[in-house]
This record gives C-alpha cells, structure tokens and sequence, in this order.
C-alpha cells in the first residue's frame, strides 16, 4: 500500500501501474470534502515521490465516482473575506490538483458513475478520461450560484474547446457518455464491466509510446488556440446569449465565461488565478448563500420525505384516482410513468376519454423528444386502467380523489369510495381549499384519510402537500409520502387549515394586490415589477394561469377562514372580472386576453377594455414606485408564512420555504418567504411592515416576530 486514509488509497498494482481508489468511509458517495482533499494532497505528494510507477489509474469504490463538493461546507468557507475564499482555492489547486496533473507519468481516470463538479475536475486533471456508459459528467457551480473552483474553467475550454465548455458550465447540465465523447471530454465510452480494464490499455499504451500523454497534458498548460479575433467571436457573443438566458438575478454564468475569457491568454497557473477571483467574488453574494442554502433545504426536504416513508408498514404497489380529466390524466399518467399501476375512474366515458388523452399526449411529447420508445409509451399506458365502476379498488394500496372542487360532492364520492376499498387502503383528497377535518366527517375510517394536494400542472410541479386532520394516522401519512415520493415529487407534510400551507400563504399576496388594484393600480405595472423582482410571472397573469374562477373559490375560502385578516370591504378586480365571465387562459380573456402564436401556444395580449369592465371598482390609475409594489405584496405574504410558521402548519422553517418555492415559484435565489425577512433583517422587515400599519392586520408582524427582531433571532 502506498497510502492510505480514510477517503482514498493508493495501491501497487501490476505491471509499475498504481491505482488511486476513491472510497469515503462511513458515506454513499463520494465527495470532496476537506478530508478528502487533504488526504488527496497527501496521495499527490507521496506518487511525486514514489519510485517505480510507470502510470496511475484512478478510480472509484463506490457505484458513483465523485458527485462533487460537499456543499454542507460551503457556509463556514464562504464566511470568509472574498480575499481569504482566493487565496484557499488557488492553494488547493497548486497543492492538490496541480500535483495530480503534473504527476511524472501518465494517469488515467476511469468515471464508473456520477462524476459532477470537483468529481469532474479531479477527472480533468488526469491525461485520459475513460468513462462507464452509465456514467454522467459535468459542472453544475452555476445551479449554486458559482463557478467552478478546481481548475474547470481553466482545463475543460482546453479539452473540448471554449464553445463547448462555455455551453457546459453556463448551462450547469450533467452530459451522458456519447456527448461527453462526441466533443472529446473523455477517450473512451466503455462497459462498466471493462472500465478498469480500458484505462490500463490506456496507461499500457502511452508506456509503450503509442500515445503521447505529455502532449496531451501541455494542452491543457498552454493558453488557448485562439487569435483574438476568434476569442471576440467566440467570448463576447455567448456572454451576450447566456446574459439573455440566465436573466439578471442569476450571475454566475456570465461571470464563468467572463473568467475563460479572462484566462484565455494566460498559462495554466494565471488562469487558475482569475479562477480563483471569480468564484471568491461570487461567494459573497447573496443569490450564492440562497442557492447553496436551497440545495441544502431540498436534500433536508428529501431526508424527512424518506423517514416518513419507511413508517409505513405496506408498500404501495396499485393504486386509484377518482375523477379523469385533465388533473386526473395528470395524476395517472405520473404515477404510470414512474412504474406504479393506476385505476382511473370516473363516472362518465367523456371523462376517462380526457384523462386517457392527457397521459397520452404527456407521453407523446417524451417520444418527441426521444426520452422513451413507442413501445415504453404503449407499456405505460397499458397500466392505466380507465374504468366507470370501482372493480379493483379492492386491492389498491391508496386513493387519490380528485373530482369537482365542491364540499357535498367530495363528501358523497369519498364515503362511497370507502365502502370499496380495503380497511387498511389510504384515502386521500385531492383538494385545494377544502378542510381534511370536514371532508372527514363523511368517513367510517377518518384515521385512514389525508389530503394530498397536487399543483397543476402535475408532470411539472414537483411539490405535493400531505395533509394531516385531526385524526389522520401515522399511518396514513407514511404511505401517502411513500406514494408521492414514489412518483417522483417532494411531498411536504402540513396540518389542516384553511388553504393549508402555499395556497394560505399566498392568499394574503393575492389580496394585497387586490388592494393596489382599488388605489388605482395598473396590473401590467404590478405584474412588471414583480417579475423584475423575480417572479416568474406577475399576480395577474397568475391570476389569469390558475384561472379566476378558481382564485375567487380559493378566495372565499380564506376570507371565511380568516375573516379579520383577509376580508375586504369591496369587490375585487378578480370577482369582477368573474362575474363578466372572464375566466383567463381557459376561455382565453382574464386580465389578458389570449391569442394563439404561429406555434400554436397561447400568449397574452394587453387588452384595454378590462379597464372598461373593471369601471369604478377600482380607483382612478396612479403609478406606484417600484419599491412600495414590492412591500405591498410581499410583506403579508411573508408574514403569513411567519404565521404558518408559529402555529405548526408546517414542521420547519425549511418546510415553508421549499414549499413555496416548489409549490408557486417563489424566486429560488431570494431562497423562499423565511429566507427573504432574514436576509433583509428581521428588524429591518419589521419596520417595513409598520409603514403600512393602517392596511390592516395583513401587514401586522406577530409578537413572536417582534421578540425576534428584538433579540436578534433568526429563522435559519
């Protein structure tokens, strides 16, 4: 053995060839953590030294290679002065990867599985890449705000040319094997039985001279092959494209390129300086913090989701929905295409004719796109089962309800459904507004009962709510999060109340821009700012995407609910446009109207008679600035969040945040409603709202909050 720790090893085999084996103790995966890249400092100098190795392979003991940096870290490093976060990259890359590349013979790196990031980067560093066919390779820094750090905008421009690694590290997407060696990042697409195998042909031959590895590695010392022409061309149109792509909120990518290009010129060493500066310089922004802090939360959110599911004591093997169309097409074509069969059930053939035909269009388009096979589709629909009656419902493990959004209605199907299902079959509700304690007072077995919201549209919107009532299971909890974890999303487990978690936390954003409506606000002003803000769309094209039918229902909901707080003592513009029969997208006039473009697809048009029907219910139009657009919406909504918060709606404050940003969109880099008031300043948030103390409850802070600000608290 010629080193050994608990990350990695390097051992003598055949041949003078030695082998860097990867394998994290006590971890899944592999990761660079500090341990790890010490202990790979500490391998590179002892091989510097090493007598008699003709060649090193470096490969991995785990099913993945290396997915990267261990982002749990990033908070204590990044703590640091922008200054401070340089100098360490750049010494970690002198001492650690800088010694691994200028190794005396040649190295090879075999890629078995995910190899992201720093994984990449360390594959980078070698002179020959040979990679599994289940294996995926990438830089995803960009995705947490970032650049990479270990030397991937210096030597991938180097391997496959600066086009391709800008689109690589801009985009932040993994590349399977064929595109990884179409644009010449590895040598080598192998079976994963013949991994090992290959990379020692490969070290074989460049011993015997056939290859010329210190060609190869000069490569990727030099500056780039481009006269300055070319590297106008090439650098200044993408930076232009990706400024477009990536928006303004979202700067790492543009930075990227502007690193390469910044390094283009220089030699290995001065790139990774400039390297260095801009990942420090993008370190200590706070889209970096939120992002970072965002892939944290997810990975949190996934944690609970799985020890939830290992709660439930059966496993979910069939399942139902009640009610076809469009929602329930959505539900069972996800469930189908993740490998779980579905009965879907309704009471008219004109319903499952809908259902049927949305999975079908939903697994057309991945055929289109060359995700699966005719076949596959055809195989997937086959465990779709349409049905008018409940045969079968006897051996299903959960029910998903997801008929009309009406009170009596739910009530009757969910009692008749009970009486057809097993005793110990979960029953869920597909409700958006609906109380789960009053829906289930209509059951024998209100312990086997939950809700289990979806957000339309289902293929898209990853979060689902698990809804607990009074006297829902354990039980029924688990394998509801078994179920929802099963087809692929990121279940949230939330008490009941009015609105339950996101639709009640948005309902007071809603109301609040009712409010600037009836002060004389313009809608497509409102609608600006707030997606200058980062929204992905304003309130009224919300308003209009959801459709204004159902944001009425949903707003009748919560004034009952919370009659002091979200009542109002006039018509909304939302109600008057209902009652005129504009609906949005789905009859094609809310507060748009909406016309076909050459596509085919629906885009919305300013239409200057909504103002016409909206008449005296709102106030004479008066611009608003920017700033007070931004409080007036956000400020309640954070404050409900606060709310749900305090009464354990939801469990965490993690849970608040991941929510909304799964469920409605919240703007990831601002990190969610809690991340936003800290980021701010609790104290500073709270005097915020005081501005606009006379509006009502809706921008009171609670006395919790108040403590909080006092004493310096924080939510994260």
């Amino acid at each position: 053995m010629i080193f050994s720790g608990k990350a990695l090893t390097v051992s003598q085999l055949d041949n003078g060839f030695a082998e860097l084996n990867f394998n994290l103790e006590g971890d899944s995966v592999n990761k660079f953590n500090a341990l790890t890249t010490d202990e790979l400092r500490q391998a590179a100098e002892t091989l510097q030294k090493a007598e008699n190795i003709k060649g090193l392979l470096v490969t991995s003991g785990k099913d993945v290679f290396i997915v990267g940096a261990d982002i749990s870290e990033f908070g204590d490093n990044f703590s640091r002065s922008e200054e401070e976060i340089a100098a360490s990259v750049l010494q970690t890359n002198k001492a650690v990867f800088n010694l691994i590349e200028d190794l005396p013979f040649p190295t090879v790196c075999c890629v078995n599985g995910f190899a992201l990031g720093g994984g990449f980067e360390m594959a980078l560093s070698c002179d020959y890449r040979v990679m599994s066919t289940l294996a995926k390779v990438g830089l995803p820094e960009t995705k947490l705000g970032i650049i990479p750090g270990f030397g991937g905008t210096v030597r991938l421009p180097r391997v496959i040319g600066a086009d391709n690694a800008i689109e690589w590290i801009a985009s932040g997407k993994e590349q399977k094997p064929q595109a990884a060696l179409a644009a010449g990042a590895v040598d080598a697409v192998i079976e994963p039985a013949k991994l090992k195998e290959a990379g020692i042909a490969l070290l074989e031959q460049c011993v015997a001279g056939k290859l010329d590895y210190k060609a190869k590695r000069q490569e990727k010392l030099d500056p780039l092959k481009l006269n300055d022409i070319e590297m106008m061309m090439c650098f200044e149109t993408s930076k232009a494209f990706v400024a477009g792509q990536a928006g303004p909120h979202y700067p790492a990518p543009v930075t990227a390129i502007k690193v390469m290009q910044k390094a283009a010129k220089l030699g290995r060493d001065g790139a990774l300086e400039e390297e260095a500066k801009g990942i420090a310089k993008l370190a200590k922004t706070g889209v970096a913090k939120n992002l970072v802090a965002l892939f944290l939360g997810d990975q949190e959110l996934a944690k609970t989701g799985k020890t939830w599911a290992k709660k439930a004591t059966a496993k979910v093997e069939k399942t139902a929905v009640l009610g076809a169309g469009i929602m329930g097409g959505g539900i069972a074509y996800q469930t189908a295409l993740k490998g779980t069969p579905i009965i879907m059930k309704d009471i008219a053939q004109e319903g499952l004719d809908l259902g049927m035909s949305e999975a079908t269009k939903l697994l057309s388009t991945r055929v289109k796109r060359g995700r699966m096979n005719a076949e596959q589709m055809a195989g997937i629909l086959n465990t779709i089962d349409p049905s008018l009656s409940y045969e079968g419902f006897d051996g299903v493990d959960v029910v998903v309800e997801a008929v009309v959004e009406n009170p009596k209605v739910k009530h009757a199907v969910l009692a008749e459904t009970e009486t057809k299902i097993g005793k110990d079959a979960i029953l869920t509700s597909n409700t958006s507004t609906i109380s789960i304690n009053y829906l289930a007072e209509a059951l024998e077995r209100p312990e086997n009962f939950c809700g289990m919201h979806f957000f339309n549209p289902v293929h898209k919107m990853p979060l689902v709510e698990v809804i607990r009532g009074e006297k829902t299971s354990d039980e029924a909890v688990a394998r509801t999060v078994a179920y929802a974890l099963a087809m692929g999303k990121k279940p949230v487990v939330v008490n009941d109340c009015p609105g339950f978690l996101v639709n009640r936390i948005l309902s007071p954003y809603m109301g609040a821009f009712m409010g600037l409506m009836k002060e004389g606000a313009d809608f497509v002003a409102i609608d600006k700012v707030m997606e200058k803000f980062g929204w992905p769309m304003g309130p009224a094209y919300l308003c209009d995407v959801v459709g204004i039918d159902t944001g009425v229902h949903a707003g009748t909901v919560m004034r009952e609910g919370f009659p002091t707080r979200m009542s109002a003592d006039y018509k909304g513009a939302s109600e008057v446009l209902y009652e005129a029969g504009r609906y949005g997208q789905k009859n094609d006039a809310g507060y748009y109207k909406y016309e076909l473009d050459r596509r085919g697809r629906q885009k919305k048009v300013y239409d200057e008679s909504v103002w016409d029907i909206l008449g005296d219910h709102v106030g004479p139009r008066q611009e608003f600035e920017a700033e007070t657009i931004v409080e007036r919406l956000m400020i309640p909504m954070c404050l409900e969040a606060v709310r749900c918060l305090e009464e354990g709606i939801a469990d965490s404050a993690n849970d608040v945040d991941m929510s909304l940003i799964y469920g409605v969109g919240f703007p990831p880099f601002r990190g969610g409603a809690l991340h936003y008031i800290q980021d701010m300043g609790i104290a500073q948030f709270v005097a915020a709202a005081d501005k606009y103390a006379e509006l009502g409850e809706m921008y009171q802070p609670t006395e919790r909050l108040r403590e909080m600000a006092k004493n310096g608290e924080t939510f994260f």
